[in-house]
């Protein structure tokens, strides 16, 4: 039957270093950090600046899509103007991009 089944034999005598059996774990979190966090807590802090920057008259679109013109800014809300006579009063952080300067009168 030994031919059709091949032994297993230990390897006699030769063990790896402690820091090659280490080296793809560590070559794993190397891609991980510069391909997923890295670029993550980037966006993050730009969209802190972003939020900490905005001021009244700037045009900004939420991440529900409205449009809408800042009349007022709070420690954790903003006053949108979408239209005449049509305030909203949403949380800073869910503003997801300033507009140029005329993006309400164009759309």
């Amino acid at each position: 039957m030994d031919w059709l089944i091949q032994s297993a034999y230990a390897q006699a005598g030769e063990q790896g270093s402690p820091f090659m059996s280490l080296l793809p774990l560590v070559l794993i979190f190397g891609v991980f950090y510069f391909l997923l966090i890295r670029p993550q807590n980037k966006k993050q802090k730009e969209h802190r600046e972003l939020v900490a920057n905005i001021g009244v008259g700037d045009e900004i679109v939420t991440a529900g899509g409205v449009l809408g013109k800042v009349t007022a800014v709070k420690e954790q809300f903003v006053h949108v103007q979408v239209t005449d006579g049509v305030e909203l009063k949403i949380q800073r952080h869910t503003i997801g991009q300033v507009m140029p300067k005329g993006t309400i009168k164009s759309a």
